[in-house]
């Protein structure tokens, strides 16, 4: 009879540590997820600001600063996306949104670009994707969220322990970032 008893403990047991262990594998899969939905918005982005700098160029007074940082915040993007090193993307993700910000607000400077149906065209578009994007990184930090709750909360942290589950990074912003553009510096 206690024998029986012990079987049914360890069988309810082991179920119970299955359960937890497959949960633990969902979530972190939700984590992937919601990464590669970040990054088929980034490599879009990615492939759409070569065009407006092109369109921008066109334009010989146009600031060729403004137009440096962007191209050089794009190539540090792409590293930090190709290494999935999520702070280091976090970084260069403010400074494209920065120059990207800073290359709109010029352009109001330039009538004739605005009024140049490619440039509108790939404005609406890249704006549409950085909308995108930032919804995919709340989606993103929320799994990271649940995911990161999860391993630490017991009794889940011990089989999270115990098949080396490790914490993952939230997607996080620099402080330029979360500034407001000074629009007087770009015009001065």
């Amino acid at each position: 009879m206690s024998t029986l008893i012990f079987l049914g403990i360890t069988a309810v047991a082991l179920i119970y540590i299955i359960g937890l262990y497959n949960h633990l594998v969902s979530v972190k899969h939700a984590v992937a997820k919601a990464w590669a939905n970040i990054d088929v918005l980034l490599k879009q982005r990615h492939d759409e600001l070569p065009k407006l700098v092109e369109a921008c160029k066109q334009y010989k007074q146009f600031e060729q600063a403004t137009l440096r940082k962007v191209i050089e915040a794009r190539s540090q993007v792409q590293a930090a996306r190709e290494r999935q090193d999520i702070p280091a993307l976090g970084q260069a993700e403010g400074m494209l949104r920065m120059g990207l910000g800073n290359i709109f607000a010029v352009a109001e400077a330039y009538p004739e670009l605005r009024a140049n149906e490619n440039f509108m065209q790939l404005q609406t578009r890249i704006t549409s994707l950085e909308n995108g994007i930032a919804d995919r990184r709340e989606l993103y930090n929320e799994s990271v969220n649940i995911y990161n709750v999860g391993i630490e909360q017991f009794p889940a942290a011990l089989v999270a322990n115990m098949f080396h589950f490790t914490s993952k990074p939230l997607l996080e912003f620099s402080a330029a970032e979360k500034t407001d553009a000074d629009i007087k510096s770009l015009f001065g």
